[in-house]
């Protein structure tokens, strides 16, 4: 257990809860709500049940309870009335504290009992695109600021790509119901950040399609093998980091030339997708912001 961060700052509960640390330093001064110890040097340290009650606090504020009012109820009775008002419209931002707190302590079952929750109440799709897409940037900016390490990010990543595998094996069972193309998803080499490709390749599943899903760091001269296979290939890759800016032009073209047929086409979702010349582009090659206005477009050549 020595890995499990157990001592935050004052930045970090801002970091971790939304609420500022002049609000924070308030709320210990007048109304006692947070007991940090002291260093040395006069520095607040906070321990994880302070963090698990600001969390609880914060929720309670944003549902219209006031700090005074909050900080006379006795220790039992706050995490009591969050557990009441959970519900469709407070639901997401609880699953997001949930999975922040068993992220922190390294907690698998913490994370397995907050996803049941939810789906008690929501689909597999509504999670992703309701916690797990807001959740992912968050985590993103709490190691850019080193709340977190890059241990915490790894850890929770995996979590959610278990989700997503098991998902994605429930449709595989079932068969592609759509024969006239193939999606064919990877990464390029270098980019490792595949959630985003997985919960697509999920998506193209649900909607019938048939998948190859070749996941992360591939080169694009083994692309050109699919051809053997297939007859009508949609490529579909996912750029965050990779590649960069200066050759992501180069790259593009290099695929549209080699790897695509008569009928195939090219689909990039991602970051770098902004670093994009359109100007340059085949018209085999499309370009989405994000995964939901991919989904707009496979809507559009469903059956």
């Amino acid at each position: 257990m020595n890995n499990i961060k157990n001592s935050f700052s004052i930045k970090d509960l801002e970091n971790l809860s939304g609420i500022k640390a002049h609000t924070i330093r308030i709320w210990e001064k007048r109304y006692n709500v947070l007991e940090p110890e002291r260093t040395q040097t006069n520095i607040r340290q906070y321990d994880t049940s302070s963090l698990q009650k600001l969390l609880n606090i914060t929720l309670l504020h944003h549902h219209g309870y006031k700090i005074s009012k909050i900080s006379k109820y006795p220790p039992e009775k706050i995490p009591m009335l969050v557990r009441q008002i959970i519900n469709e419209k407070s639901v997401k931002n609880h699953a997001i504290s949930a999975f922040k707190m068993a992220m922190l302590n390294f907690d698998p079952a913490q994370f397995h009992k907050a996803y049941e929750d939810l789906l008690s109440e929501k689909s597999f799709r509504e999670i992703f695109y309701d916690v797990f897409i807001p959740l992912i940037t968050e985590i993103g900016l709490l190691w850019q600021s080193d709340t977190i390490t890059p241990a915490h990010e790894h850890f929770i990543s995996f979590l959610i790509k278990q989700k997503i595998t098991s998902n994605i094996e429930k449709l595989q069972k079932e068969g592609p119901k759509i024969d006239d193309r193939v999606f064919v998803l990877y990464l390029p080499e270098n980019e490792l950040h595949e959630l985003g490709l997985m919960f697509v390749n999920y998506e193209l599943l649900e909607k019938g399609f048939q998948t190859i899903y070749l996941g992360e760091s591939i080169p694009s001269d083994n692309l050109p093998t699919l051809n053997r296979y297939f007859d009508k290939i949609t490529f579909l890759s996912y750029f965050t980091i990779e590649p960069v800016a200066d050759e992501i032009d180069a790259y593009i073209k290099n695929v549209a030339e080699k790897a695509l047929t008569e009928n195939g086409e090219f689909w990039i979702l991602g970051k770098q997708v902004a670093e994009i010349d359109r100007s340059k582009l085949s018209n085999k090659v499309k370009l989405f912001p994000s995964i939901r206005s991919m989904t707009d477009e496979i809507n559009t050549i469903v059956p």
